[in-house]
């Protein structure tokens, strides 16, 4: 009997949604075969390469060449560039290049991860972008269009803003908020065109497509571990005549078709995106492919009855269709889609933290990254000087770029993965910063490579400035003696003024130097640290008076305060900070140029939370979900005061009971007093605060709440991946409002009134919430464990008992002053200066030698990368797909003659009243220290476009749809607001 005979079985197809919710029109179904691959989360990445990445690759490679009508869209760079590089044969590699140019396997996203929304730095999102692209065009001569940013839990408005200046055309996510979601598919709102940047608006809006409710996984009875076919129907054959196998097609297809329907009637044109895949998915492709091409044949077989089409496709595909339709899309503005619930008792919130020492490494590595980058292109040009070989330190910088590339995962930074996985990412970041240390060393001391040992007779210390400002600060140094003398690079002693010691902290044998330095954009100072002794005849003995702690009694939390002990105050030339002799908090700080005094004190606090799912929802790695309001977790606090003429430092140590000999969290606050004459802008105005934190208690989490008198309406501002800020209104809900009113601060937060702004700048990551009053709180680390099953199964816990130390920088003052200082300082707290120590007795130091011009930039532009990438194809794009037809299978020589330049502008349109207008910048000025410019070419924003030729896709709104951005300017460029602009440097040969 053949297929006709079975046709009475799905004549109710039809019917199978209620009246009034069909969609109009046929359904042209997009099937998207995908494997999702995470860069690390349960297993590391050398496990998932040799558990089914390899097998993914090969046997979908050979699928997609047995028949021309399938597709597959690849997305971690990571894996598919692994794969490449140690797995793949020469015949395989012939077949990835015919496939790629056929169009039938298609790249998405392109980086070397699908990063995570919510705790990276847009830096770290563009540099994990700017090496899958490089790799992708260098390679194929292809440029991906399409993102694919299905998993990431939330979604920021920053990422689509650097998709649209990358190229691409469209931006698909998943995972917001469920009862928005919910709403938006009753609204049909699910696909609108997103302007993430209220700067750039419609110069860089992105049509945007959020997954329905079913997300990135396969919905329907198909499972990926069995045959829907047995294997010897798919060796041997199907007899059309067997009925038990249409029946089993009738009942898939009954369930596909249904969903199909039900979906259409959540967007607005009759195309569906159908995701088939999920993760680890596709690791025997030819038992998934024959599945879907004898159920896709089948549907199709019946679409007369039941009105649908399937096909493969790839997002292009998807995305054409779309796009033709020609409707006219909804607006919608930079707010973000964060946090995120997944159900009204599941806020996954608790990953701003997660894993804090991760994000801490993390950030620091990117910060190490930035430095050696702008290093090594300064000593390339405008020759190299001696060592080290200019193609050995490009190896050493791609390790760090490999390693800070893949930590931006979103189930990495976010730590959200099993502990041995991160345990590999702490190892490739240690790894990665090691050779770049040892990079910049042998580049400032000349050769020289063997690092601080022994102390005998002394250091050098190179401090290095990777910011194109000049920056006035106060580096420290650890050492063994306590009388120093300290002489610059040109022999002359170092002022006592600009030189402070004290005795360490946490090192009793040890002394801390603290020392005044300025230096200009992307230049080093050296400076020889020598120990003094009575007879010492070299040089000038420096005698410097060490400061003592002044201390004050042991104070309990809650005792009253009939003594009225009065205030202790800590002034310098910005601030004066108050602190509470009866209680050893701090009291409040008065902005000594306003004149506001504000009203702050500062405590640790904990939220408890459950560990055993039998008693109730757990807070795990993703998820926050605390048993009540926070509690305080000490009893006892001590405080001292080291009042030097450099630094003076307060110490508050915080006791968990009255009789605990050791404390378990403290706050190091230091203020620095700058002597007249010198910048102070900067370093004047923060008050750096430094938190050790634990070990904490298991399912304890940790929070510094800092409590003012401002009235901030419980409005917190906070930083959406370093790029811009999002205003966070506290939200009332039923359930879990503690934890749906924490979001994510990557680098700031503030709150505000008519007459102040109190401004938090972090090194790391951190979830941030106000939840009250003038309030403002940061969860520093959380200690967990529980019972889930992928908790016991794959020991996906944060029962961690380090202590950490993050560093914050508070700012206070009128709102047009922490306007223009808010993003500078946080760019100074990122990009501190780096010092390279040597044992004096080993350094070379024939100083003679001058430094290259300074590079400056205007207060108002950031130099966010100067690099050699090293990628090796011709900038004209017709000319590198010649040459990759030609020498196809040659691996590239790194390119060391082209420059990376990206400059960023810091400030929002209307944000001030003079940072906030266009900049006018003249490249080859600004360069001339690294040689002449004889070329500029204006790139996207991973460099793999000629902006002249880049063209994307218009979409349809209301208000007409986007302008273009400007074209190339040549070597006199103009920033405008926000922007991001790229460019290829070419240097002339001296």
């Amino acid at each position: 009997m053949g297929p006709l005979c079975w046709l009475p079985l799905f004549t109710h197809l039809v019917l199978l949604l209620p009246p009034g919710t069909w969609p109009r029109g046929p359904i042209r179904v997009f099937v998207v075969p995908h494997s999702h691959m995470d860069v690390g989360w349960l297993y590391t990445i050398k496990e998932n390469m040799h558990l089914y990445v390899k097998d993914v690759y090969a046997t979908v490679v050979q699928e997609l060449t047995l028949s021309r009508h399938r597709r597959f869209i690849s997305v971690e760079q990571e894996y598919f560039r692994l794969w490449w590089d140690y797995y793949a044969s020469g015949k395989q590699k012939n077949q990835v290049h015919r496939l790629v140019a056929s169009g039938r396997l298609e790249f998405v996203i392109g980086g070397q991860v699908m990063h995570d929304e919510a705790v990276t730095h847009f830096d770290d999102q563009i540099l994990q972008l700017t090496e899958g692209h490089g790799f992708l065009y260098e390679t194929f001569g292809v440029r991906p269009r399409f993102s694919w940013q299905v998993d990431p839990f939330g979604a920021s408005a920053t990422t689509p803003t650097l998709f649209a200046l990358a190229g691409f055309n469209a931006h698909v996510i998943s995972r917001i908020d469920y009862d928005l979601k919910e709403a938006m598919q009753k609204a049909q709102e699910l696909q609108f065109v997103w302007r993430g940047s209220p700067s750039l608006a419609k110069r860089q809006e992105i049509f945007t497509h959020v997954m329905d409710k079913f997300s990135y996984c396969t919905h329907g009875p198909v499972t990926w571990e069995d045959s829907l076919f047995s294997a010897e129907l798919i060796q041997n054959g199907f007899d059309p005549e067997d009925r038990e196998f249409y029946f089993d097609l009738k009942n898939h297809m009954q369930v596909l078709v249904k969903d199909m329907k039900l979906r259409a009637t959540w967007f607005r044109t009759p195309h569906v995106l159908w995701p088939w895949g999920c993760d680890r998915t596709f690791s025997n492709a030819t038992l998934q492919f024959t599945n879907m091409d004898r159920l896709l044949d089948f549907i199709n077989m019946w679409t007369f009855k039941h009105g649908v089409t399937v096909e493969y496709a790839t997002l292009s595909t998807y995305f054409n269709a779309v796009h033709a339709h020609r409707d006219v899309w909804q607006v919608r503005d930079h707010r973000d889609f964060l946090p995120y619930s997944s159900a009204p008792s599941e806020a996954w919130t608790g990953f701003y933290t997660s894993r804090s020492r991760l994000k801490g490494l993390a950030r620091r590595a990117s910060a190490l990254l930035h430095a050696g980058e702008s290093m090594f292109t300064r000593y390339m040009w405008p020759a190299p000087r001696g060592r080290p070989d200019p193609g050995w330190a490009l190896r050493q910088l791609q390790k760090l770029r490999w390693a800070v590339s893949e930590v931006q995962h979103h189930d990495a930074i976010s730590g959200t993965e099993a502990v041995h996985v991160s345990d590999m990412f702490v190892k490739h970041l240690n790894v990665g910063m090691q050779v770049v240390h040892k990079l910049m060393t042998s580049i400032v001391l000349k050769g020289t490579q063997r690092p601080a040992g022994p102390e005998s007779e002394g250091y050098l210390a190179v401090v290095y400035n990777p910011l194109a400002w000049t920056v006035t600060t106060i580096v420290n140094l650890t050492l063994g003696f306590s009388t120093v003398n300290v002489t610059d690079e040109t022999g002359r002693p170092v002022s006592t003024q600009d030189l402070q010691v004290q005795k360490s902290k946490e090192l009793p044998s040890k002394y801390v130097l603290y020392m005044l330095t300025t230096i200009p954009g992307l230049s080093y100072r050296r400076y020889c640290i020598r120990p003094t002794k009575e007879d010492q005849e070299h040089g000038q003995i420096t005698r410097i008076t060490m400061p003592v702690p002044s201390r004050f009694p042991l104070r309990r939390r809650g005792r009253p305060r009939p003594s009225c002990m009065g205030l202790v105050s800590v002034t310098n030339e910005c601030y004066t900070v108050f602190l509470d002799q009866d209680t050893n908090l701090m009291h409040s700080i008065w902005d000594r140029q306003s004149g506001q005094t504000v009203l702050v004190d500062q405590e640790f606090l904990e939220y408890e939370v459950h560990g055993n799912i039998d008693r109730g929802p757990v807070s795990d790695n993703y998820k926050f979900r605390p048993k009540h309001r926070a509690k305080p977790l000490w009893e006892v606090v001590r405080m001292e005061v080291v009042r030097g003429h450099l630094v003076t430092e307060i110490r508050q140590y915080f006791y968990r009971t009255v009789k605990a000999k050791n404390y378990s969290y403290a706050i190091y606050t230091r203020l620095a007093h700058v002597p007249r004459g010198r910048d102070q802008e900067l370093l004047c105005h923060r008050i750096e605060q430094e938190y050790w934190v634990g070990p904490l208690e298991r399912n304890q989490e940790v929070i510094l709440r800092t409590r003012t008198d401002l009235r901030s309406g419980q409005v917190l501002h906070s930083d959406s991946n370093g790029y811009q800020m999002q205003r966070r209104p506290h939200r009332t809900f039923a359930t879990n409002s503690i934890a749906r009113n924490y979001y994510p601060m990557v680098q700031s937060a503030y709150i505000e009134d008519q007459r102040s702004r109190l401004v938090l700048l972090s090194e790391q990551a951190h979830g941030v919430s106000s939840q009250g009053e003038g309030q403002v709180e940061v969860m520093l680390n959380r200690r967990l464990w529980n019972n889930l099953t992928l908790s016991l199964l794959y020991n996906l816990t944060l029962n961690e008992v380090s202590t950490i130390h993050p560093v914050f920088w508070l700012l206070l003052g009128p709102q047009k002053e922490m306007t223009s200082l808010r993003p500078r300082a946080g760019l100074a707290l990122q990009h501190r200066p780096v010092v390279v120590l040597a044992n004096l007795s080993k350094a070379d130091l024939n100083w003679s030698t001058p430094q290259p011009e300074a590079v400056t930039l205007p207060p108002s532009l950031h130099l966010q990368i100067l690099s050699i990438p090293g990628w090796n194809y011709s900038s004209n794009h017709t000319e590198h797909l010649r040459n990759l037809h030609k020498g196809r299978h040659r691996k590239p020589k790194a390119d060391l003659r082209r420059v990376l330049l990206r400059l960023h502008h810091l400030y929002e349109v209307g944000e001030h009243p003079s940072l906030s207008r266009p900049v006018r910048v003249n490249l080859k000025a600004l360069l001339r220290g690294l040689g002449p410019v004889v070329a500029v070419e204006e790139r996207s924003l991973t460099g793999t476009w000629n902006v002249s030729e880049l063209e994307r896709w218009r979409w349809r709104t209301k208000d007409r749809g986007g302008s273009r951005p400007p074209g190339p300017q040549g070597p006199v460029v103009t920033i405008r607001p926000k922007e991001i602009r790229t460019f290829f440097i070419h240097f002339g040969k001296q």
